[in-house]
């Protein structure tokens, strides 16, 4: 193998993940860490047939897009890869990689494009997993993300994109589980903030003791956080302080009178400032009258139904998780609203049979997983509606579908853009409209 020495070259172009890339002599390399148009220092460190992946060195000339990033990890921690870049340059990037996959994957494009929905970069992640490892060599318990290059869990004292208050117990954590007789059965711990409380869900494989229920309680009561253990599967979740469980967490939407309440492990939208002004944008979107029948996709615990249903006439959501049917009609209850129902339904398995397939929907939101809705897609003729939102967390699968609607269902395509749901990563949120 060659010896491996540093080499200059001029960026002429960027991935969606923050890579910049250097023509070379016709094989591309991929420079971590390194902008558009900038003139950088680099080593090659992984050789490929059709590239080669480089670690950034030193930058000769800089983008005006560069900033300091603000997270004294970032480039080792896996939690975000584009803390160098501008807020708004970030934007750019995921609004190219979002049209790049429409013209590629769909062949289409929007007639016309959406403003990017944006909120603080900042301390916005309200759910997240956090991974433990008690490392002897380091003489502490590591609690954080995984490393971006490697699978070590990175060595990290505060979050600068978890939200408060949790951001800065990374440090309390550790030495909480530092001094449990289970810290080596501890893998890891699930976040979730709400309005009204915190909750930290602990993954045990083994039994606390009786004194390390009392280091989680003392921990939750100091901190004002609800310590939940998890020893098994979902269902074998538990609060280890009842009374500290009890308010339960919920968020509310206020432009639509709305409080929806969930459980810590519950699927919610990580931003929750993005999150609203999502949920606004896309019932603007969709546009529902009164006497309007609307069909509610992969509905989750009700982020779109429960507001729809304030502004149409009847509202179903579908989702395939029986618990979060079961939280849903829970929330419509908590909310006094009789024009929405929920069911239960696999929509990756639709044979096109199902009752609500044939009930004449004037308006369907689809709010799929990141693998899309082709299932749903393909029967999209016989569900018939005027007008579709889709909420994408990919920009691939969207495109996939898009094209099918478009080309397959006679679809117009009048709007797309972007959701900076996830700042400082490259995960690409979006929303499109389709029109009859």
């Amino acid at each position: 193998m060659p010896k491996r020495e540093a080499e200059v070259g001029r960026i002429d172009g960027v991935t969606h993940d923050g890579r910049g890339i250097v023509a070379g002599d016709g094989k591309k390399v991929f420079v971590a860490g390194a902008l558009d148009g900038e003139e950088v220092r680099f080593i090659r460190r992984k050789r490929r047939r059709k590239f080669d992946e480089a670690e950034l060195l030193e930058v000769l000339l800089p983008s005006a897009d560069r900033v300091e990033a603000r997270c004294e990890v970032f480039g080792r921690c896996g939690g975000c890869s584009l803390q160098h870049i501008s807020a708004a340059h970030q934007r750019e990037i995921k609004a190219q990689t979002l049209r790049d996959n429409l013209e590629r994957i769909g062949g289409v494009s929007p007639v016309a494009w959406l403003e990017p929905l944006i909120a603080d970069e900042w301390h916005y992640r309200r759910r997240a997993r956090l991974a433990v490892k008690d490392v002897p060599g380091k003489g502490r318990v590591l609690v954080g993300f995984r490393e971006r290059h490697a699978p070590f869990i990175t060595d990290m004292h505060r979050c600068e994109v978890l939200a408060k208050p949790v951001d800065e117990l990374i440090e309390p954590l550790s030495e909480l589980v530092g001094g449990l007789s289970v810290r080596a059965r501890l893998p890891q711990i699930e976040v979730a903030v709400a309005e009204n409380g915190v909750a930290l869900v602990f993954r045990v494989l083994d039994p606390p003791s009786d004194s390390d229920r009392a280091l989680f309680i003392e921990f939750g009561r100091r901190h004002r956080v609800a310590v939940w253990l998890q020893p098994g599967g979902l269902d074998s979740l538990q609060p280890i302080d009842a009374d500290a469980a009890d308010l339960g967490l919920s968020y509310s939407l206020p432009e639509f009178d709305v409080e929806i309440a969930f459980e810590p492990i519950d699927f919610v939208q990580v931003n929750a400032e993005i999150n609203r002004r999502m949920v606004s944008r896309a019932i603007e979107l969709l546009a529902p009258g009164e006497d309007d029948r609307v069909l509610d996709l992969y509905c989750g615990i009700g982020n779109f139904s429960l507001p729809l249903a304030r502004r149409g006439g009847e509202v179903l959501g579908i989702e395939g998780e029986p618990s979060l049917v079961a939280r849903a009609k829970d929330n419509a209850e908590r909310n006094g609203l009789e024009n929405v129902d929920f069911q239960c339904a696999d929509l990756a398995e639709i044979d096109g049979k199902e009752n609500w397939l044939k009930s004449g929907w004037d308006r369907v939101l689809l709010d799929p997983a990141r693998s899309g809705a082709a299932a749903v897609v393909a029967e999209m003729t016989k569900i018939g509606p005027e007008r579709i939102v889709y909420v994408s967390c990919h920009p691939g699968t969207l495109a996939r579908d898009a094209g099918a609607l478009v080309k397959e269902h006679g679809y117009t395509l009048s709007f797309a853009g972007i959701i900076d749901m996830f700042p400082h990563t490259a995960h690409v949120e979006s929303v499109a409209v389709f029109d009859k």
